[in-house]
């Protein structure tokens, strides 16, 4: 190390990876939190990707980012605005300046600054030789021209040279905070195991960006992170789809059902499928289906088998499988509908977060049609909400819906790996070969149905779309029947028994915080922020929408102010009001396909307290 570097401790930093879609900015952020993870910090991560599926190269439009959020303390976001801004063209630079802490440093590779790439980035002089960056440390780096000589001996084309340049981000960066180069070596030789030069090259090409850091006068400092203090376990970096997916194969696990997906790909929730796809090792059967009709129908069609089936989708999928939802609520039987939430209407944002669907989860369905909702409120509790789903759709034999969406799909943090043990069992009501069995014979605590599988012997019967003969399953037109099947249809949702609100902060403060789903983090961190400011203030997050937990109007009558936040306009605020016409409820509301920040709810929190 230089003589003249500084070693700074910090208790948290925000790093913000840029560049074209093509630059492997989001491989390059996943290398450096899944280090820091290793390394002992608690992390949070957003992965920020382009609308268009193939913007035009060095346009705002086509801009890729990746944030992160790293620290010695609890980290609950990916931060609010970048300490470091890794900008691979101007493009990137334009797009995400107003992220970057005042006095903050940006990293730029001053190769892509051509008077081409300045005019589709819509630039009209260079930012790097005006005075506008002045109040930033600017570090001007030829990633390129130092990729290309660094590899120009390696035998590989030009095309893939340039693709090894984010190695070289990378390695300044890691040398900036200080951290090992061993995990992202491993991941090379692993990734491209079967091409060695391609491994030679990266290897070598983020060793090279190490280096060029540690030497250069520009970084005379590097910052140093310590490890953060966390229960002991087993750890694994996570992001929300892939945990999801291991909630519901852990559930089938201890319901002893096999897994099957009928599914059809859609962004944001695509990798789920594909999570599910690659474990046939654990017995999983996936089906990619033609439409989101066909992914629906055909996991009703597994679970009329016996199975335990799930099918995933996003909000105009959601829309989709309507009918068919409406199908496994008159036949009762178990399903999980995950919708991993976008922007919309229509194809709206399709890569861009949004608590779209919450109002389509409870009423999207012809009919008095009432299924469970529940909301995840981290990448990480993807796992245990995908597994709660899966235990009160298979012990209550309804189907459930699980709202994600786009952040927390995205998104990853810290996980602690759950023994199989510790996970509460999953108890089927199957019927049994010499019941006396009869279709819509109840128990009369859950009002739940017995699971007959076809096949077995004396348990042979019929259901389907049309109305059934309360009992016996036939097929009814008789208007009391009808009241009394949409009454018990109704009930049985009702009585699911889910835990009852939790209240963080304040227990007896005047002013109430309530969020649902994946804003939980940023709330979580702006009311303790206010609280450690002395200000008088609690939070309620929900993640059970459908039954809502039996304390939710005390809870609501116990503060003077009451404030929902949310990433649409309203919905969980219209909904509330429907059930509790009594309570006052302020609003803030977020459409913009990005999650809150801290300091504009704390701007908000603080307007509704000061409030007369």
């Amino acid at each position: 190390m230089s003589q003249k570097t500084k070693v700074i401790e910090k208790e948290e930093v925000v790093i913000r990876f840029s560049g074209d879609s093509g630059d492997g900015m989001q491989l390059t952020g996943t290398q450096f939190s899944d280090t820091s993870a290793l390394f002992g910090n608690d992390v949070a991560t957003f992965p920020d990707y382009p609308a268009e599926i193939r913007a035009p190269q060095g346009t705002v439009g086509g801009v890729s980012g990746f944030q992160l959020h790293f620290g010695t303390t609890e980290v609950n976001t990916p931060g609010d605005y970048a300490d470091v801004l890794v900008a691979m063209n101007p493009a990137a630079l334009k797009a995400n300046l107003k992220w970057v802490k005042a006095s903050g440093t940006i990293i730029v590779n001053e190769d892509s600054f051509t008077d081409r790439n300045l005019e589709k980035a819509g630039y009209t002089e260079d930012p790097l030789q005006d005075r506008k960056l002045a109040d930033y440390n600017l570090i001007k780096a030829k990633v390129t021209s130092l990729t290309k000589e660094c590899l120009k001996d390696s035998g590989l084309d030009q095309k893939s040279i340039l693709r090894c340049k984010n190695m070289f981000a990378l390695g300044m960066v890691y040398w900036m905070f200080d951290r090992p180069l061993e995990h992202s070596v491993s991941f090379i030789e692993k990734k491209f195991q079967k091409k060695p030069s391609v491994v030679d090259a990266n290897i070598k090409v983020l060793k090279a960006g190490y280096n060029f850091a540690k030497t250069i006068e520009a970084l005379a400092y590097n910052y140093h992170v310590l490890p953060a203090r966390i229960k002991k376990g087993t750890y694994r970096n996570i992001t929300g789809n892939k945990a999801t997916a291991w909630g519901l194969m852990a559930a089938a696990e201890k319901s002893n059902l096999q897994l099957f997906c009928g599914s059809y790909p859609i962004t944001p929730a695509t990798e789920i499928l594909q999570e599910l796809a690659a474990r046939k090792d654990l017995g999983v059967k996936s089906f990619q289906a033609e439409d989101e009709i066909a992914g629906i129908c055909t996991a009703i069609g597994a679970s009329f088998a016996g199975k335990f089936a799930v099918t995933t989708t996003s909000g105009p999928g959601l829309a989709l499988k309507t009918e068919a939802a409406g199908l496994a609520v008159m036949t009762e039987l178990p399903l999980v509908i995950v919708n991993v939430q976008r922007g919309g209407p229509s194809t709206g944002l399709p890569t861009k977060t949004e608590q779209s669907d919450l109002l389509q989860a409870i009423h999207g369905r012809s009919g008095e049609c009432p299924m469970p909702v529940i909301a995840a409120s981290t990448p990480s509790n993807c796992f245990d909400y995908a597994f709660q789903a899966s235990k009160i759709a298979l012990e209550h034999m309804t189907p459930v819906i699980l709202l994600t969406d786009g952040f927390l799909a995205n998104g990853a943090e810290p996980w602690k790996v759950p023994s199989m043990s510790d996970l509460p069992a999953i108890e089927p009501p199957f019927a049994k070969e010499g019941d006396d069995y009869l279709p819509y014979d109840r128990d009369e605590e859950k009002l739940v149905r017995k699971w007959a599988v076809p096949g077995t012997k004396g348990l042979e019967h019929r259901i389907g779309g049309l109305e059934k003969m309360n009992v016996t399953g036939t097929v009814s037109y008789v208007p009391e029947n009808h009241q009394v099947m949409s009454d018990i249809r109704k009930e049985r949702i009702e009585r699911i028994q889910v835990p009852d609100l939790e209240i963080k902060g304040n227990q007896d403060a005047d002013t109430l915080v309530i969020g649902w789903g994946g804003t939980y983090g940023h709330l979580l961190t702006a009311v303790r922020e206010l609280i450690k400011e002395g200000k008088d203030i609690a939070l309620a997050h929900f993640n059970y929408i459908m039954p809502l937990p039996k304390n939710t109007g005390d809870v609501l009558r116990k503060y003077k102010k009451v404030i929902i936040c949310e990433l649409n306009d309203g919905q969980f605020a219209e909904y509330l009001s429907s059930r509790f016409q009594d309570v006052k409820l302020h609003q803030f509301n977020k459409l913009q396909g990005l999650p809150f920040t801290v300091i504009e709810l704390k701007k908000r929190f603080n307007d509704l307290i000061e409030e007369k």
